[in-house]
């Protein structure tokens, strides 16, 4: 599998943090790549990274978004933008390095998802 770092993808990162006003998300903690070759359907994915790895190194929680080429790629835009959300939805309030389910307590990204890209869009509309 190749690994490329995809700085659109952290641009997008960048905008869709600010735009959605998602302050518990550190963007300069998150870094984005872009593979080929991986047997995944999947269009993204959030890696963690565990606090027993942040204590032991010495390192602040960070995040590592990667989008796969191959299914991805032939989204729109639009497409994208909901499948980052997605992937930003994981990231819990405080940051810690750990992963929120897909579903919780009254929680269901799917529908936040289509609720945070309608916000993206409408502000998106006033710039």
């Amino acid at each position: 599998m190749e690994w490329y770092e995809a700085a659109d993808i952290k641009k997008d990162i960048e905008n869709l943090v600010r735009v959605l006003d998602l302050p518990h998300i550190d963007s300069s903690r998150i870094f984005c790549y872009r593979t080929n070759g991986s047997k995944s359907r999947s269009y993204a994915r959030i890696w963690s990274f565990p606090k027993i790895f942040q204590t032991a190194l010495k390192i602040k929680s960070a995040y590592v978004i990667e989008v796969l080429s191959k299914h991805f790629d032939k989204l729109n835009p639009d497409e994208q933008k909901k499948v980052l959300i997605h992937e930003l939805l994981h990231i819990p309030k405080n940051f810690s390095g750990a992963l929120l389910p897909h579903r919780g307590r009254g929680r269901h990204l799917g529908s936040l998802v289509n609720k945070l890209f309608k916000e993206y869009k409408k502000a998106e509309s006033l710039t």
